[in-house]
């Protein structure tokens, strides 16, 4: 059955962006007010004719304004509210939740905003605390305990695409004159024909535990001889980022408003990985190869000299209007389950504490080097393919091995079938799909054994007579 798109909240805030009333707006679309009233109402969907005619009168890019957002807002808003120190009593539903943010974006934005100040008031009064009390190794930031969680906004907010930097890395390569199979030589000829600057790969007792440095004074990058051969064309194009794009960082890194230099630091970094990533997979090319291969990243890994991790990070870059790629979520996470990076493009991965265990990204390590999909389903029955993989960290020797990581690529059901993993995978078959949540703090299924802590908002009810295989699974409600 065909999925209703029901997006009256989005038309609605087109029309009064574009001061419109309903009487106006229904005629020019030739359909009644009354009609009209009962889309802005999600009471009746957008059918494909109202779109188009919509993308005809405000220059839109449908899949730009067609795009639901909804999960992750909500996904925000249910963590606010299932926060037992935040609210209290009776639970608030998902029906409300969703509401809310459908008829309120601006306040439900500021709800997720005091909540993140709440959270760090709380941090930085814990930190205090403990150092009070002369506890050992206690760390706080000062004016921003979360700048990591802020630069994600940001790059969230702008749904991983710059356009800027797009531009800014194919005329690199026109003015390099760049070769798709030979970029590593390439920007090597670039940097020293054009900036003057010597390229020099040194030995790990000289670099120690810097993978890249510009010597300034003697018009030299150093590269340590430990980088694989994607790493240093991905420290080569970066370098030329900060030469030769600070201006246009500069500029985005203003925009982005961020509270603290901590955070703009971050997020300037983050700019110029993603203008590296740019350079190593130009986005026309890139976006062509993965449709025309079904996203095989193992191919495009030998294809565009990249690693499995810049692959999947360059995937879910690849939303230019008109020529947009599958809306892909990443999440990375080592073996303690510490996720140190993420991007949802609708699959709410929690903003605190560590991800479902139930996702196959942790299965990764027991199978490491191979690429596995499988379906998972959320409790409101949302379901995504998911795929995942291990990768490898190079060391610097015996003293500093390697460090494993694991990396997941999903997105929903509905865009599988364009995925050469989904092959042999009965993708119509709910009963296949694995039950995962954002966290579990923050998950409701009480039949889960694989909890590592109660879900907020349930009394525990532990019966001494009785063992489980978790001792926060299979737990009833308590009655009040």
């Amino acid at each position: 059955m065909e999925k209703k798109i029901m997006l009256g909240h989005r038309l609605r805030r087109l029309r009064r962006e574009h001061a419109l009333t309903q009487h106006h707006l229904a005629e020019q679309l030739e359909i009644s007010p009354s009609y009209l009233n009962l889309i802005e109402h999600n009471q009746r969907p957008v059918s494909a004719a109202l779109l188009l005619k919509l993308a005809r009168l405000f220059d839109l890019d449908l899949q730009s304004f067609a795009d639901d957002d909804e999960s992750r807002v909500i996904a925000g808003l249910r963590e606010v509210f299932t926060d037992p120190s935040v609210v209290a009593g009776e639970a608030i539903g998902a029906q409300d939740l969703r509401e809310l943010a459908e008829l309120a974006p601006s306040v439900t934005q500021a709800i997720v905003e005091l909540y993140r100040a709440f959270r760090q008031a709380r941090h930085d009064l814990e930190s205090l605390t403990e150092q009070a009390a002369g506890r050992e190794g206690v760390a706080s930031w000062h004016g921003d305990a979360f700048p990591l969680d802020r630069v994600h906004d940001f790059f969230q907010a702008q749904g991983n695409h710059f356009a800027d930097l797009e531009e800014a890395a194919e005329a690199l390569w026109q003015e390099a004159r760049l070769d798709g199979g030979e970029v590593y030589r390439g920007l090597i000829e670039y940097l020293q024909r054009d900036l003057g600057l010597q390229v020099r790969v040194m030995p790990q007792e000289v670099m120690g535990r810097l993978l890249r440095r510009f010597d300034r004074h003697g018009r030299r990058i150093l590269l340590s001889e430990l980088l694989p051969r994607p790493s240093r064309v991905f420290h080569l194009a970066g370098q030329i980022a900060l030469l030769r794009q600070r201006t246009l960082l500069e500029k985005l890194v203003a925009e982005a408003k961020l509270p603290s230099e901590p955070a703009q630091k971050l997020a300037r970094v983050g700019l110029v990985n993603y203008f590296a990533g740019a350079v190593m997979m130009p986005y026309q090319r890139f976006l062509a190869a993965a449709q025309e291969l079904r996203y095989d990243i193992e191919i495009l890994m030998r294809r565009f000299d990249a690693s499995f991790e810049q692959v999947c990070h360059r995937l879910t870059t690849l939303q230019r209007p008109g020529a947009r790629g599958i809306p892909f979520s990443l999440l990375r996470v080592d073996k303690a389950g510490n996720v140190s990076k993420r991007f949802s493009s609708g699959i709410p991965f929690a903003r605190f504490g560590n991800a479902c265990p139930r996702l196959n990204v942790f299965d990764a390590f027991r199978f490491p080097g191979t690429i596995r999909g499988e379906l998972a389903r959320l409790l409101d029955g949302t379901t995504y393919f998911c795929l995942a993989r291990d990768v490898m960290r190079p060391g610097g020797g015996h003293r500093q091995p390697p460090q494993q990581l694991a990396i997941t690529l999903a997105c929903d059901v509905v865009h599988a079938p364009a995925l050469v993993y989904a092959d042999g995978i009965d993708l119509s078959e709910s009963g296949a799909a694995t039950p995962i949540g954002s966290t579990c703090r923050l998950c409701e299924r009480l039949d889960c054994t694989h909890r590592a802590f109660p879900p907020v908002g349930q009394r525990l009810v532990i019966d001494e007579t009785m063992r489980a295989s978790s001792p926060f699974g299979l737990l009833p409600r308590s009655a009040d």
